[in-house]
């Protein structure tokens, strides 16, 4: 890859404040890009801003959820090449609850919906892409999980449509589609034997993912390599999909 693609390009990765989406943020960095992440919180903020591998990336504070909020922060950039949508949330045997439902899907779906409504314009202007972030539950069910997986499924409908509506402003839009993926949130189902265990068994490549391996496809679907490549949802889960 033309390593020098990606110098002074504007990239927002919205929930890029940690995890899979701080990695993403870094990756870019790493190009020459210049990157803008968002945490949902003060404290999300506060603690990116003193992350040593988020070291010369702007943190800022942004609540999908808030319609405005989202148009000011957007509007507020004069340049835009990469979306990236991290941002999401995972209530593990809550999400049976209506309410519940309705709150996960405000975040993980709609949250998407609206950064990429607010990011159009600017994009359209630089011919950029927009990353969305989808999951392995795009493609099954999970029982503990089914605003997550509502959520995720919506995301890769989501992204076919967009790609369909965004196309004549030049605009690709693809997905991310991770797997397991080695972070603190899994940490404690990565130390229990009992159900790593067969996650591994299942997954060809016989390994956890990293974030960076997620941010490696995302550099991939941002560059001229992937430029006739849109309406894709890309699995990174080392085979566990096929298997």
């Amino acid at each position: 890859m033309n390593t020098d693609f990606f110098r002074d390009r504007r990239v927002l990765v919205v929930g890029g404040s940690s995890g899979i989406g701080a990695a993403i943020g870094a990756a870019f960095r790493d190009q020459g890009a210049v990157v803008t992440v968002s945490g949902a919180t003060a404290t999300e903020v506060t603690r990116a801003m003193a992350a040593p591998e988020l070291a010369g990336v702007t943190v800022m504070e942004l609540d999908v959820r808030d319609d405005a909020a989202v148009v000011a922060a957007i509007g507020r950039m004069d340049r835009l090449d990469v979306l990236v949508n991290c941002a999401g949330v995972i209530r593990r045997g809550e999400e049976l609850d209506p309410a519940v439902f309705a709150q996960v899907l405000d975040i993980n779906l709609n949250g998407s919906m609206r950064s990429c409504a607010a990011a159009r314009g600017l994009l359209k202007a630089s011919r950029g892409c927009i990353i969305n972030t989808a999951s392995m539950l795009s493609f099954f069910g999970g029982g503990l999980v089914p605003a997550y997986s509502a959520s995720k499924g919506g995301i890769a409908q989501l992204t076919k449509s967009l790609a369909i509506a965004y196309a004549a402003d030049g605009i690709r839009v693809n997905a991310l589609a991770p797997g397991w993926i080695a972070t603190p949130l899994t940490a404690a189902l990565q130390a229990d034997a009992a159900r790593s265990g067969p996650i591994l068994a299942r997954t060809p490549m016989g390994r956890w993912g990293t974030p960076e391996d997620v941010a490696g496809a995302a550099l991939f679907l941002a560059s001229p390599w992937a430029g006739f490549v849109t309406g894709t949802v890309l699995p990174v889960d080392g085979g566990y999909l096929i298997a």
